[in-house]
């Protein structure tokens, strides 16, 4: 196996970026699915921002360029716009902004106001939490109510009272990918609207937002995007609803001219009326640079290689592993750039694999998690993961104490 492994990387038209990653000696990565690896340029980045426009220029460098500044002011919808090529919107469509959570309770306000009568959200259980727990929120302050219908039962759930479906395009447990032109359709033809969250999908899976007839969508900055943790995460609007979008985060930077300090809101025109308050330009920067690396590479090759990744694990597995159960789909079109598996000891073989060096995650209550970031993994980083992870399992390694103390982050 490692030598076909060691074959397919010879062919990887990809190879040459892995070196463009900071990845630690002796490591083996396959968690970008929950936090994207070092690029080497965003130290450097990072470093200029905080060291001459930050050090040097000081307040000027909020401003333009020709004004001597570094135009951190427009920051947010440079970056925006150029992850909007990534999920097939419009630059002025999508905008870089606070975290994934807080851009979901604004859509989902957003939506309820174009959707006058109807109150429901509905969504799926066992989505992601805080996607959940922003509807319960809402429900909590008598502005929404919470809908939930299975996977398949969730296009006969949309009737008159849904104002909002709200789905995760790739499921961030089972990889499990939605038809988003699919159920996007049957939602509007429904009367309702969709938010889609991108968190598994930016970066890692083909999508088109203009060609499904998208309303609107969120994502995360710092897995597949590399922005860093905690990096500013993004949302979409589709132009069709630029003039009734209405948000209730209505702080100064989503002012029509924030510098003008007028005492009555006049929102901004578009999507940048999404913003709330000062941007976060440390983060902001870094994630540019990880949206830049990404687009360089560009999603066709990154999909190809993804599945071409992950297949390759899924088949070692069935052969070498038939104990652990494949909880994500078998076509690699039908799921994210990731692989899960059901075990009873799954945490503990994922604290047992670490401490090999080999980092994936484990997610609650028996879930084993892979990540194929396609920029920086290698299929010889694969093909040493399957034999550690064997080793671990039919030597009974993963048995001790030490593996199974739970620790905060999982």
């Amino acid at each position: 196996m490692l030598d076909e492994a060691r074959m397919l990387d010879s062919a990887d038209p990809l190879r040459e970026y892995r070196a463009r990653f900071d990845l630690p000696e002796g490591v083996i990565y396959l968690d970008g699915n929950s936090l994207g690896a070092l690029p080497k340029a965003t130290k450097t980045r990072v470093a200029e921002v905080v060291e001459q426009e930050w050090g040097e220029g000081l307040i000027r460098s909020w401003n333009a360029p020709e004004k001597g500044g570094a135009d951190w002011i427009n920051l947010p919808q440079r970056v925006g716009g150029k992850i909007a090529p990534l999920i097939g919107a419009k630059p002025h469509e999508v905008i870089a902004c606070d975290s994934t959570s807080v851009n979901l309770s604004k859509l989902i306000a957003a939506a309820l106001h174009m959707r006058p009568g109807r109150k429901v959200i509905l969504s799926e259980p066992g989505n992601f939490p805080t996607d959940l727990y922003m509807i319960e929120g809402l429900e909590k302050q008598g502005l929404a109510e919470q809908g939930l219908a299975s996977r398949d039962a969730i296009i006969e759930a949309l009737d008159d009272d849904v104002a909002l479906l709200l789905l995760t395009h790739v499921h961030y447990k089972t990889g499990a990918m939605f038809d988003m032109a699919a159920v996007t359709k049957a939602a509007q033809d429904a009367g309702a609207q969709v938010l889609w969250d991108l968190s598994h999908s930016g970066g890692a899976v083909e999508v088109d937002l203009t060609a499904a007839n998208a309303d609107f969508a969120v994502g995360c900055g710092y897995k597949y995007l590399n922005g860093g943790p905690g990096a500013p995460a993004y949302a979409y609007v589709a132009e069709r609803h630029h003039g009734d979008l209405q948000q209730p985060l209505t702080g100064w930077m989503g002012h029509a001219q924030p510098f003008a300090f007028d005492d009555a809101y006049a929102p901004a025109p578009g999507v940048d009326r999404l913003l709330a308050g000062t941007p976060p330009i440390l983060g902001l920067s870094a994630l540019e640079v990880g949206v830049d690396l990404i687009a360089e590479i560009g999603m066709g090759p990154l999909v190809t290689k993804s599945r071409q990744l992950s297949e390759f694990f899924r088949k070692a597995v069935s052969e070498r592993l038939p104990e652990l159960e494949l909880v994500s789909p078998t076509d690699p079109t039908q799921r994210g750039s990731q692989l899960s598996f059901r075990h009873a000891e799954a945490y503990a073989i994922c604290q047992a694999l670490i401490a090999r060096g080999l980092i994936g995650d484990f997610r609650d209550p028996d879930v084993l998690r892979f990540g194929f970031a396609p920029a920086y993994v290698s299929f010889e980083d694969v093909a040493l993961a399957i034999e550690a992870l064997a080793e671990i399992i039919e030597t009974g390694e993963w048995d001790k104490p030490e593996f199974k103390q739970r620790a905060a982050v999982t």
